[in-house]
């Protein structure tokens, strides 16, 4: 086993479940101190890291305290992942029947936890001249999301600006921000359910539109989130990573 990334420090936000807890497993088999967040303690408690904070990303001040711990008790943030998202057990419907509930808690979930997770953060790798920003978008951020929330699609392909704006304000800093678009990633309840509503024939064409003829693991985005915190990808900064086997 390597250690490219003995001692660094990592901060995975979403690390409860799916690809936030394969990112967290990753950078702990190659020697990383990672402090995981999520608002699920019960899953959280099965996350890989030295550290474990159960808040609500979605709450500013929340996040700014944890991450003030994390720079405190190790010094620096080495690597921010933002994993933190998904669809918070909504369903596509109708536009006319999205409510402001459901579209600002799908916006809290994928878009505002990563706002708040990179001001606090950002600061500290500023003042260290060094750092990455790694942010979880989606297919559903280049194009129409298949699951048919529009609050999903917005927020993803939101987030993807997001990202490459950050990459403008820090990476003259030596912070590089960059983004990994999964496509459809069997890694928690609700995409195991969104791949069970489109029944055998459906999912037969899906299989077909995927160039490796496959469905992704987490571990297969975990694996593009490590090149992108890795020495190698220094001068790459802005960019947005489709990591889905390839679509027609």
């Amino acid at each position: 086993m390597t250690q490219r990334f003995a001692q660094a420090r990592i901060l995975v936000t979403g690390a409860a479940q799916g690809i936030g807890q394969a990112v967290a497993r990753a950078f702990t088999e190659e020697g990383a101190r990672v402090w995981a967040l999520d608002r699920d303690a019960e899953g959280l408690a099965g996350a890989a890291a030295v550290e474990r904070r159960t808040l609500d990303l979605a709450e500013r001040a929340a996040v700014h305290r944890v991450v003030a711990e994390m720079a405190a008790a190790e010094g620096g943030i080495d690597v921010l992942v933002c994993c933190a998202g998904g669809v918070r057990g909504q369903v596509g419907g109708p536009l006319s029947e999205v409510t402001e509930e459901n579209w600002h808690a799908i916006f809290q979930a994928n878009l505002e936890s990563t706002l708040w997770c990179v001001q606090a953060a950002a600061p500290v790798m500023q003042k260290a001249g060094v750092g990455r920003i790694i942010t979880i978008a989606s297919g559903a951020g280049l194009r129409p999301s298949l699951t048919g929330i529009q609050a999903y699609t917005a927020a993803k392909h939101a987030l993807v600006g997001l990202t490459k704006q950050f990459s403008f304000e820090f990476a003259r800093h030596g912070i590089t921000a960059n983004a990994v678009a999964p496509g459809l990633i069997l890694s928690n309840p609700a995409s195991r359910k969104q791949w069970e509503s489109y029944g055998p024939e459906g999912q037969a064409r899906v299989i077909e539109g995927i160039h490796r003829r496959r469905l992704g693991k987490a571990e297969d985005i975990a694996h593009a989130v490590l090149f992108f915190a890795s020495p190698g990808a220094d001068w790459i900064s802005g960019q947005i990573l489709s990591v889905d086997g390839g679509r027609n």
